[in-house]
């Protein structure tokens, strides 16, 4: 039973404001529903990993974070909603999405009127030098990338793949003690406990997913209507992620004295 609930518990975590606001902002720019989705399962995956490593040293070894540590992980959450929020709100995630995306990456040969042109097809990469001079011949060059990452890294590529990922990381950092403090003191024996965070993050996982698609369907079917809709979402969340960043850094670095010779620090 106790499992069953760490699983409901999962999704229930993946419902928190910091969580919320760093992957709409994520996804604000993204004009398809299953790439979307993706990236909330990388979120997912990304907290899950941290959540384990963490929690597995916290149950198994019995490590202290120290308060000024523990404050600091969640400082870092509060920088990385800043970060999100002005990469929007500046327009420098599009200019980096378009500079470090696979399907048009600056891959230019040494002559000017050459470039390539990467995409996925067939369960391969292709690689196609292409010239726009009409006598000029182009083939194509096929790469197998790893299986496990041929779906999500592959069709999302690097740069969208990764960014979710380290969100989640950084999110599962911070919020990793407070669980394994929490499944400490109902689960006593370390391989349950071990497989309580699994479960946990199973239901992260899952919990961000389908809080990403519900974001995401309204917005991708309203703004393929109406450019304005992707133009105010994109705004919009920029200055939510920029503004809950500072709150959460004011209420970390001041009010709980991250930056004070005594901080105060709770798990929570």
């Amino acid at each position: 039973m106790i499992l069953a609930v760490g699983f409901f518990l999962g999704m229930r975590h993946a419902t928190d404001p910091d969580h919320v606001v760093a992957v709409s902002t994520i996804v604000s720019r993204e004009k398809s529903i299953p790439r979307a989705g993706w990236i909330g399962v990388l979120w997912g995956l990304g907290h899950t990993i941290t959540i384990l490593v963490v929690g597995a040293a916290i149950i198994l070894f019995g490590f202290v974070i120290p308060p000024r540590l523990g404050l600091a992980l969640e400082f870092s959450v509060a920088l990385m909603l800043i970060l999100l929020g002005v990469l929007n709100l500046t327009g420098a995630m599009k200019w980096i999405s378009h500079k470090l995306s696979p399907t048009h990456p600056d891959l230019v040969s040494s002559r000017a009127e050459e470039h390539s042109h990467l995409h996925f097809h067939g369960g391969k990469i292709h690689v196609h030098p292409h010239s726009h001079q009409g006598s000029t011949q182009h083939h194509a060059k096929e790469v197998d990338p790893p299986h496990w990452l041929a779906d999500p890294f592959v069709k999302l590529g690097w740069f969208h793949s990764l960014r979710p990922l380290l969100v989640g990381i950084v999110h599962g950092l911070a919020g990793s003690a407070a669980v394994a403090l929490l499944v400490l003191g109902t689960i006593h024996d370390a391989r349950w406990a071990i497989f309580y965070l699994l479960l946990f993050g199973i239901g992260t996982i899952i919990g961000m997913m389908l809080i990403t698609l519900a974001f995401a369907v309204p917005v991708t079917v309203a703004g393929n209507r109406f450019a304005w809709v992707s133009r105010t979402m994109v705004t919009a969340t920029g200055v939510l992620s920029l503004v809950f960043g500072l709150v959460v850094a004011y209420q970390i670095g001041i009010a709980d004295g991250l930056f004070s010779p005594h901080p105060s620090w709770t798990p929570h």
